[in-house]
């Protein structure tokens, strides 16, 4: 598979993930974002979306319902993460459904695919346990993050 990045994804691509967000949060106080970076640096891949999670301050949203997707493409590494408020109402078995249905699109480069269905799927159940509330506001961008970095 060859390497791809932000310039790999066209306009339409980029528009097809931020409204799966959108769509997505629409019904919930939760917030979803999508990140995507080359390399995890050799690191674990838990603790780069862990960081990644802390750098779009994902962990400030008032509920504690925000929910990551960390691609690394380099490393063909990814991983779901939420942050306290969702993950005490949602079994392991939940994130690791999530793993699965990732894993089976990315494998056939269908990543955008991917990423629609699980953000959908992600969508559901923080509206099951985070229904929108009158006073609800997006507290976080929908489109998706793409750390630029220039490799010499």
């Amino acid at each position: 598979m060859s390497l791809m990045w932000e310039h790999d994804f066209s306009e339409a691509d980029k528009q097809a993930i931020a409204f799966a967000i959108r769509d997505a949060e629409s019904g919930t106080s939760g917030e979803v974002r999508v990140y995507f970076e080359q390399t995890t640096e050799g690191k674990p891949v838990l603790d780069r979306a862990r960081a990644a999670f802390a750098y779009l301050k994902m962990h400030e949203t008032q509920e504690r319902n925000g929910v990551l997707f960390y691609i690394a493409f380099e490393d063909h590494q990814f991983a779901v993460l939420g942050d306290q408020g969702i993950h005490e109402k949602v079994q392991q078995a939940f994130w690791e459904g999530l793993r699965i249905v990732l894993a089976e699109h990315f494998a056939r480069g269908a990543f955008v695919e991917g990423l629609e269905k699980a953000i959908a799927t992600v969508g559901l159940k923080l509206k099951d346990h985070f229904p929108r509330q009158k006073d609800d506001r997006n507290e976080l961008p929908d489109e998706p993050y793409f750390k630029n970095e220039r490799r010499g």
